[in-house]
């Protein structure tokens, strides 16, 4: 063990009572009601960041959530790295569905689980382990962006990196918002789908009808939107839609028993699409159903509806535009009506794809830095299926940095879903790669 790794181990304990403070802040910037918690949250990452040693660090807004900023200076001749990380979360879902409340930072076995113990609050406090391994004193300088609405889209994420692009340029960006490839393996993630969505509605009728009387003549509102969904897939899955981008995959076997442990898919329910998994995973589009608003079971009678709608998720494959691609979508839409329904699309959100070509001297730390921290196991290259949009914009605003995605997450993290949980042991491990990867940026040799 070295003296950095042993430092990191020092400080473990300290990080993570800081971390399991800051999650039991319920900072959801997605639902109106949290978003002074979502202030409060700031307030926290600021004083944690003043007491690890950054002299200047600040709240900043530009119209939408509170983010923070601090800045450690570069010694003489030292680069500058920016380190990422978001303290906004996910909603919860229904609470009663978790094991243990979703605020309340609880360890069973080998994880913490609260929502946001991983996504994304572990990425800063890997942040804070690494800078306070280094005595509050790094041989590179450090810039920390802690940004509070990732989990709503970044809206004003844009005007932010604009508005500080000065102070938060630097020679490598570290995102920690992605995952490893397996507990035990860790992972560069060079490649992310972008995502696009929209919200269709169909409708056949005035108003709602009897359906005994008119029912085999006039389709009714459900059945049509059904009919119209079905058509983004063919027989065998794969998105049926014209025009859409398909990528290459990270050179990686997904075997298929791991697959379906980590993905919890149910026996006998089969996959869906063509070719490998990580291809279609990570470098093929995916178009999902996620939500339709019609008549309730439970209220439900014996009328024709007239109105449904669904929102329509899309993953775009790296290298795809993600404006082409809602294009695709909506004139797929509209060109597959059935029954000659009126169909109108209201376009949503949408966020380009990213890939990067991981070579260089600062891929060259960071592989090592990996190596070291996970006791000689060699790290791989792998795609996200996942979308982080914000990363193509620190790429086009700061084209000269060298972008590595790493994260703490693992497969069973469950990220966005009931009892989200941070793996301790891989924890610590990225810790020790982040502190050692502030070391060897100062000395690529």
């Amino acid at each position: 063990m070295t003296d950095l790794t042993a430092r990191v181990h020092d400080v473990l304990l300290s990080v993570l009572d800081d971390l399991e403070s800051l999650v039991r802040i319920p900072s959801i910037w997605a639902q109106p009601e949290h978003h002074a918690d979502v202030h409060r949250s700031a307030a926290e990452v600021q004083r944690l960041l003043t007491e690890a040693g950054f002299a200047d660090a600040r709240i900043v807004e530009a119209g939408g959530a509170p983010a923070v900023i601090a800045h450690h200076p570069a010694p003489a001749g030292a680069p500058t790295v920016l380190l990422y990380a978001h303290h906004d979360v996910q909603p919860t879902g229904d609470p009663a569905l978790w094991t243990s409340p979703p605020f309340e930072p609880t360890r069973r076995g080998d994880r913490l689980y609260a929502r946001g113990a991983a996504d994304d609050k572990a990425g800063l406090a890997a942040h804070l382990a690494a800078f306070r391994a280094h005595g509050g004193n790094p041989p590179v300088g450090v810039t920390v962006f802690v940004e509070g609405e990732e989990e709503s889209g970044s809206p004003s994420l844009v005007a932010l990196l604009e508005q500080h692009r000065d102070e938060l340029t630097a020679d490598a960006i570290v995102i920690a918002d992605s995952a490893n490839w397996a507990i035990g393996v860790p992972a560069l993630t060079v490649s992310l789908r972008g995502m696009v969505d929209c919200v269709v509605t169909v409708e056949t009728l005035g108003h709602a009808v009897h359906s005994g009387i008119w029912g085999g003549v006039v389709p009714d509102a459900l059945t049509t939107l059904s009919r119209l969904l079905a058509t983004l897939h063919d027989d065998e899955g794969s998105v049926a839609i014209e025009g859409l981008h398909h990528g290459v995959a990270a050179d990686l076997e997904y075997p298929v028993d791991r697959f379906r442990e980590e993905s919890s898919v149910l026996p006998g329910v089969e996959q869906i699409g063509r070719g490998s998994i990580v291809q279609r995973l990570w470098a093929e589009p995916a178009v999902s159903v996620l939500g339709i608003d019609a008549t309730p079971v439970a209220t439900a009678s014996n009328t024709l509806s007239p109105r449904a709608r669904a929102k329509i998720g899309m993953r775009v494959a790296p290298g795809g535009d993600a404006a082409t691609h809602l294009d695709a979508l909506v004139a797929h839409l509209e060109k597959h009506a059935p029954f000659g329904a009126r169909v109108t699309v209201e376009r949503g959100d949408l966020g380009e794809p990213f890939t990067v070509d991981a070579d260089g001297p600062a891929y060259d730390a960071a592989r090592s830095a990996f190596r070291d921290a996970w006791d000689g196991t060699e790290p791989v290259d792998m795609g996200m299926g996942g979308s982080i949009p914000f990363i193509a914009e620190f790429a086009r605003l700061f084209p000269h940095a060298a972008v590595l995605v790493t994260g703490v997450e693992d497969p069973d993290t469950r990220a966005h879903g009931i009892d989200e949980g941070l793996h301790l042991g891989e924890f610590a491990r990225v810790c020790v790669a982040e502190a050692l990867l502030l070391q060897r940026l100062a000395d690529p040799t």
